[in-house]
């Protein structure tokens, strides 16, 4: 057998692991909106805009200074903001615990792959940890977060991507180089992360990343790929394969 030339595989989770943004935390925000008496509706396009802001505080601080200032005169903003994030995390939690949000394409059969090939799985997110977990138990089962030899989640660093702090925090958990990885992101933003840290990345894009930067991903994809339905390739090389397998990060890996 074929020594692998990977130990590890760092995955993104809001994009790609699941198409969570659109359906998924765009509403989660609207409902919290409502709860707290704001008549603020993040439609799809306008959500497509934020997703320009790393981090849920962030985004909410953004759209506030630039479409509500009035807001800015709120005594204690940053907790207001804070209180206003914990609910509609809640809300969010709420959608995944409910079914509403399947891990895309390939996604459970490349995890499944990479563990029967004894390569380590890891998490690195801007997310919050109680996404990260819920998503995954709500998809893969209540065991599954023993599957991952690190989940790196929310703000155990102090900057976000596109800053590579949370793939560097994650290699050193993982007492691996960056050499021996490779991450799997959906966004130009994680793209720059990943390769900040010095990671080859696999890109698999969503409705709101399709058309931006991926310039120096190893490759480009509709998506992780099933047997029944191949990935389509927007740009790099496939090795020959039509879906995302433990062969093809080997392959990339020494491209």
């Amino acid at each position: 057998m074929q020594k692998n030339k990977i130990s590890a595989v760092l995955f993104d989770v809001d994009g790609t692991l699941a198409d969570t943004e659109r359906d998924g935390h765009r509403l989660a925000f609207n409902a919290a909106f409502n709860d707290f008496g704001l008549s603020w509706n993040w439609n799809v396009t306008l959500y497509g805009e934020l997703l320009n802001i790393t981090g849920g505080k962030e985004r909410i601080r953004y759209y506030i200074e630039k479409y509500a200032p009035d807001k800015l005169k709120i005594n204690e903003l940053d907790a207001w903001i804070a209180d206003l994030h914990s609910i509609k995390t809640k809300h969010f939690v709420a959608l995944l615990n409910r079914g509403l949000i399947p891990l895309r394409p390939g996604v459970t059969r490349l995890i499944q792959e990479l563990r029967l090939a004894k390569i380590k799985i890891a998490i690195a997110t801007n997310t919050t940890p109680e996404n990260v977990t819920t998503l995954l138990k709500s998809t893969l089962g209540e065991d599954s977060l023993s599957w991952f030899n690190v989940i790196a989640a929310g703000n155990i660093v102090p900057k976000k991507k596109p800053a590579p702090d949370i793939y560097l925090w994650t290699l050193e958990r993982l007492g691996l180089q960056a050499q021996q990885c490779i991450a799997i992101e959906d966004s130009e933003c994680g793209l720059k992360s990943a390769l900040a840290a010095g990671l080859d990345t696999v890109v698999t894009v969503n409705s709101y990343t399709e058309k931006q930067d991926f310039t120096d991903a190893s490759i480009v994809l509709s998506d992780l790929g099933e047997p029944s339905e191949p990935f389509s390739v927007l740009s790099g090389q496939d090795h020959g394969n039509k879906l995302v397998n433990v062969e093809m990060l080997n392959n990339i890996r020494t491209q």
